[in-house]
Order: C-alpha cells, then structure tokens, then sequence
C-alpha cells in the first residue's frame, strides 16, 4: 500500500511540473530588428495559479508558401519564448478565402480572445474580420493588412517601398530595350498591387524602352511561376529579367530558367527567404527586400497582448525592408542558420 500512495504521489509531481511548463509571459522587449525571438527572462514570474490563460487562433495564408510558414512559426516561437500566460493555434488557410473565412468563424464559436490573421485577399477577408471584431474577438492583421482597417490593428512593412529598393536597383542593371516578364501574387491582395505600383513608378515609368512580354498571377506559388516561365521561354525565347512580386515565385521561374540553360538572367523578389538568400549569394537570384518575420512576430504578438489584456489600443506598425544582394547575403543566411532555417 505504501508503494502504490508512493507512485501516486510522483505521478502527481510530475502532472504539475508538466502543467507549469504549458503556456507562456510578457516581457516588455520589442525589436523591428528582425532578430529570432530570445529566451524569456530569468526572472520572469510565471503564471499565477487561477490567472487568466489568452487564446490567439494564428491563421497563415498558406503553410504551403515558404514565407508563410516561416512567420508561423515565428509567431509560435515568439510566444513560447516570452508569453507564460498565452496560447496560439495555427490554422492553414490554404490560399482560399473560404478557407480563411471557416477558420475565423471558428475562432468566434470557440471563443478565442485574438485572430492573428495573415490575409491573402485584402477585400475577402474585410466581412470575416468585422463579424469576429462585432463578436468581441480582437483582429490583428499581419503581413498584410484589409481593406477598411480602421478597427483591426495591423503589423507589416511597406509594399511600395519593398518594390522601389529593388527597382532602383534594376534601373542600371536590366539593359537597353531589355525584356521583362512579371509575376503577380493573388487577384485583389494589396502586397501584389502595391509593389507593382512601386515597380511601375520606380522602374517602369522611367525606363520606357524596357518591354513587359507577359505578366501573370501566380498566387505566391513556386509551381505555378515555374509553369509561367516554362511557357514564356517557349514563346519568347530571349528573356532578360523576371520581376516577381515575391521571393517563391521568383525562385519558381529561376529554376524553369536554370533547366533551360538561361543561367544569366536577373530576378527579383520579395520576402528574403532563405531559399532566395542562398539563390542570391549563389549568384543566381539578384536581389530581394526582407520581411521579417520575426520582426512581424514580434509586433503583432505584442499587440494582440495589448489588446486583450486592455493594455493597448490597435495601431498601424510597419517593419524596415532592407535589400538583399550578393554583397550582404551571407548575414541574412546567418540570421536564417541561427533561427533553423538553414543548417
């Protein structure tokens, strides 16, 4: 009999060590610096016995997309590291509004205190939003913002501005009467439109002997960008620049260029992966501008803390965007390896 009370009572210890070790606290540290998130404190108080536990439902655009999954995880990350008294879900979107809209309708029947939503459509997502925030849900957008924000807080980077660092790059490289092919994101998300903007003003308003053979959207999507550019090599045959709203697309179209034996063609991007800052330093790809995700995390964990603890009002937070090329590749490849990006 004393050995059975004997094995319950360290049965029980070790529920309760577990139980402690569940959840995460707030520190007050912030950083648009994009460094990964650090340990908590050492003096950091664990959550009191009987104190309130808040839920955050992450929902990405797509787990599929690299970028994508680079910031979830970011934002797990973030939360571990400095929340004790804070949960997230991640829920995959799949890069279909519907999707999306299920997962924040869910967020609302299972009562969960934030929706960080990463949006793939800006106008698609503006009616979920707004029911959640009716129902008492707090919404922060990151890496990319709705249509209508004036009541969700947002954290993100500027799209114009991602768009003209590589653009101002590209007007002394792309040549006389070059030939460009671009790709889109998604119909309708505000990235997409805006950066094309900034190409449009930044490189294309002021270089008019350059020709746009094609443009299409490839939804983010490596696949669908390689398919592009097996089909515009086919056609067009000389190409001498691809002009890709972000990183994984362009990585897309650099591979279809590689098995056609086209090893000198430029291309840009946007995300600073860390498939295209290996493609960069390698030589391959020309340049791209950063978004952080952890930089991106870090805010919008902050936040939505804000928010649901009644500490903080929404507020519009944009992150710094600086160009990657051959000359300064290897210190974000080290940021990646130190993250586990890379090995």
């Amino acid at each position: 009999m004393k050995s059975i009370k004997k094995l319950m009572a360290v049965m029980m210890s070790a529920m309760l060590a577990l139980s402690l070790s569940v959840g995460c606290a707030p520190t007050n540290q912030t950083s648009a610096g994009g460094e990964a998130p650090k340990a908590a404190a050492e003096d950091s108080k664990p959550a009191e016995e009987g104190q309130k536990t808040y839920r955050i439902a992450y929902i990405a655009r797509a787990q599929s997309d690299s970028f994508a999954a680079w910031l979830a995880n970011a934002v797990k990350d973030e939360v571990a590291a400095k929340y004790k008294d804070v949960t997230v879900d991640i829920f995959d979107g799949e890069s279909k509004n519907e999707v999306i809209a299920s997962h924040i309708e869910n967020a609302v029947t299972n009562k969960y205190d934030c929706i960080l939503l990463q949006p793939y459509d800006s106008e698609a997502q503006v009616a979920p939003a707004m029911e959640a925030m009716d129902a008492g849900v707090q919404v922060v957008t990151v890496n990319n913002r709705i249509n209508d924000n004036d009541r969700a807080g947002a954290i993100d980077a500027d799209p114009v501005e991602q768009a003209a660092k590589n653009a101002e790059l590209a007007l002394s490289q792309i040549p006389q009467n070059g030939k460009v092919v671009v790709l889109m994101g998604p119909a309708g998300n505000m990235h997409s439109d805006k950066r094309r903007i900034g190409w449009q003003q930044g490189f294309f308003d002021k270089r008019p002997d350059v020709k746009i053979l094609d443009e299409q959207i490839a939804n983010w999507n490596k696949d669908e960008a390689m398919r592009f550019m097996e089909d515009w090599i086919q056609t067009y045959g000389e190409i001498d620049a691809i002009i890709s709203m972000n990183d994984n697309m362009a990585v897309g179209a650099l591979e279809a260029a590689k098995a056609a034996g086209m090893t000198n063609i430029l291309s840009y991007g946007v995300d600073g992966t860390a498939e295209a800052c290996l493609a960069i330093e390698a030589g391959e790809m020309t340049s791209t501008t950063l978004q952080s995700a952890y930089a991106l995390a870090e805010e919008a964990v902050k936040l939505a803390y804000e928010m649901m603890t009644g500490k903080g009002e929404r507020r519009t937070v944009l992150v710094d965007c600086p160009l990657i090329t051959k000359e300064n590749a290897k210190e974000y490849i080290e940021l990646h390896k130190k993250a586990g990006n890379l090995k």
